[in-house]
């Protein structure tokens, strides 16, 4: 599956991350005209329950659809702000969806769910639903999909600034501009590579 890299590809994916996230950006990203964004593929998976869930069932709310697994240090990073996000904007329309691509399944999916306190719906990936979406060449990637269900944003690709997750999604729920108090997550390389598990 997505975890199968080459120790090249893996090194050059350290170095673009910590790259990325040793820079402060000067602007937030421009969310795409509403005549170019394209729908979000639709895919039906499973979640802990063998419950069948559909991308589509949630047309109609702002999704931020994140690409993760267990093994991967930058997922776990960005779960925490998540759950953050699930507390603060799920009444106002967020409907944040993981999408696990762990080779062990549930199996080492749901001990890390009760560990980290995740609040919000983790469907078991696939191959194919990987294919859909451009075949994830690394790993956390998260995708912002409007309320018409049409990707919003160029996806994010590897560990992204939690400010920047603030702003699209008060952009797309039509909150307003972030606030101001919040802090920056920037975490340090010793961080970042823990990524350094994915083989």
């Amino acid at each position: 599956m997505v975890r199968r890299y080459s120790k090249f590809t893996a090194v050059v994916i350290l170095a673009t991350l910590f790259a990325a996230c040793s820079s402060t950006p000067s602007s937030h990203r421009i969310a795409r005209n509403e005549k170019d964004r394209k729908p979000a593929p639709d895919f039906t998976l499973t979640d802990a329950n063998g419950k069948r869930v559909s991308l589509s069932d949630f047309r109609g709310k702002v999704v931020l659809l994140n690409f993760w697994a267990t093994w991967c240090g930058p997922c776990a990073i960005e779960i925490p702000w998540f759950v953050q996000f699930e507390q603060q904007f799920r009444s106002k329309g967020l409907e944040i969806i993981g999408v696990s691509l762990d080779d062990d399944g549930w199996k080492a999916i749901k001990p890390f769910a009760e560990q980290h306190h995740i609040n919000y719906p983790i469907l078991l990936g696939n191959d194919s639903v990987a294919q859909l979406y451009g075949g994830l060449d690394a790993l956390p990637t998260t995708f912002m999909i409007d309320r018409e269900g049409r990707i919003a944003y160029p996806p994010h690709v590897g560990l992204a600034d939690k400010n920047e997750y603030l702003h699209e999604i008060e952009t797309l729920l039509g909150s307003g501009s972030a606030n101001a108090s919040r802090s920056s997550v920037r975490p340090g390389a010793a961080a970042i590579f823990s990524i350094a598990g994915i083989s």
